[in-house]
């Protein structure tokens, strides 16, 4: 995994991690690295400084690689459980679903899912309002 500090052109600045370099550039070139601020598509790599790791003295132990390096990692790890547990996830039909509530054709509830980016922005044009969730689908190997 590897983190980029990005900048939109709006000059709106966000962090955002990649599987790698190589995985940054090809969602890059098929415009699918958005403002996190405003969703623009056109970003590019800002100015970084070099992250740096404390060696650990002899005998110290490190967590477990399952707890949360951060307490921004810590703070998302909650958000998401709070998700999960108060949201139905309709998986591949949320924009279907979105519209459905939207239109009073499903019951009015909250939900998450997976939707491609032309159809969240078509959901955000027609009135409906969504947010993309800062995480991936944990059931997802890759």
């Amino acid at each position: 995994m590897i983190c980029y500090s990005l900048k939109c052109e709006n000059d709106h600045s966000f962090d955002s991690w990649f599987q790698s370099a190589e995985a940054f550039e090809k969602l890059l070139g098929a415009g699918m690295v958005n403002c996190s601020v405003c969703g623009v598509s056109s970003v590019e790599k800002a100015i970084m400084a070099p992250q740096v790791r404390i060696k650990h003295k002899k005998g110290q132990k490190s967590g477990p690689l399952s707890a949360p390096a951060s307490p921004a990692e810590q703070a998302m790890a909650e958000i998401r459980k709070k998700v999960e547990e108060n949201s139905e996830n309709v998986g591949k039909d949320f924009a279907a679903e979105a519209r459905a509530i939207h239109h009073g054709d499903a019951p009015e509830r909250s939900i998450y899912g997976e939707a491609k980016m032309q159809d969240a922005k078509d959901l955000v044009e027609d009135g409906i309002r969504v947010t993309p969730l800062p995480w991936g689908n944990k059931d997802k190997v890759n």
